[in-house]
């Protein structure tokens, strides 16, 4: 058995040095299928970053704050960010068929906040992916939780299913209650995930060590937004985590539960593609929200 502390302690992770694309701005994406490539194109731009919205929540939470009308608080926002992160209920019956957003779909799911969050299954078909046009299937995986296997197991499924299909996975680093949330953990958990197939990773943010989990990982790491921060702190978080070498940032209550969603989520698309400083992009919100500072 493979000595677990060796693992953990990893060292060289030759920060500085980027990983070569081989001609394709996605990382770790160059060998795959020209639909998985065109479908990942979709999602990041030809910088080779996204900017994607979260409102996916409702699965497992019902209607939380900032998402109690996604057709008046989410749909307005859709044209500012390059993919749309949501359930095939609310795709099928708010979300517009003219978007021309990338879709990634909630493949995973099962417990409400009632019950214990790990033990997830897969909740859709990947040939339902195929239906609605997705970009990419998103299933939760939860490195050390209770069910650990079981959560692994549903994103080998759907890896297999989205290779048939030519529809990438995106693995999400779910973290338990007891879950220590540092770089030894998420390197830990993102390279799982992408030694098990995932096509993109999403993950937390964390001060130290960052950049060692982004070059452990040889497919692109998106940052998750989490719980909702002071806007300065959201939008520093989501600049350091491109400095740090994530692809891009998937934020939802970041975002949603603003003053002014419609200000913030372009400032957080500034941030990912125009490379804002926090300090710029908090005065672009703002300026576009006549003045929020929340």
């Amino acid at each position: 058995m493979a000595d677990l502390e060796g693992n953990l302690d990893a060292k060289d992770f030759g920060i500085g040095k980027v990983q070569e694309n081989h001609g394709f701005p996605v990382k770790g994406a160059s060998q795959l299928d020209f639909g998985m490539r065109h479908r990942l194109a979709r999602i990041f731009g030809a910088d080779g970053r996204t900017a994607m919205l979260a409102f996916d929540h409702g699965y497992f939470q019902g209607p939380t704050s900032g998402l109690e009308r996604i057709d008046l608080n989410i749909v307005p926002l859709a044209e500012h960010v390059d993919a749309l992160m949501a359930t095939r209920g609310i795709l099928r019956s708010v979300v517009p068929a003219s978007s021309d957003n990338a879709l990634v779909l909630r493949a995973s799911g099962g417990p409400s906040i009632l019950k214990e969050l790990s033990n997830e299954r897969i909740a859709m078909d990947m040939e339902d992916a195929v239906r609605i046009d997705a970009a990419g299937v998103a299933v939760q995986v939860f490195i050390g939780g209770e069910y650990e296997t079981q959560s692994i197991q549903n994103l080998t499924t759907l890896v297999d299913a989205g290779l048939k299909a030519g529809i990438p996975v995106l693995g999400v680093t779910a973290v338990g209650k007891d879950m220590v949330r540092d770089s030894r953990y998420f390197g830990l958990a993102t390279r799982i995930i992408a030694e098990l197939g995932a096509q993109m990773v999403k993950t937390y943010y964390v001060e130290e060590g960052f950049a060692d989990v982004t070059a452990g990982c040889p497919v692109p790491i998106i940052m998750a937004g989490g719980k909702k921060l002071p806007a300065l702190d959201a939008l520093t978080m989501a600049y350091k985590a491109i400095q740090s070498g994530a692809a891009g940032v998937d934020m939802g209550r970041n975002i949603f539960q603003r003053k002014d969603p419609l200000a913030m989520v372009q400032a957080v698309g500034s941030v990912v593609h125009a490379g804002l400083t926090p300090d710029q992009a908090l005065q672009q919100y703002k300026d576009l929200s006549g003045g929020a500072d929340d």
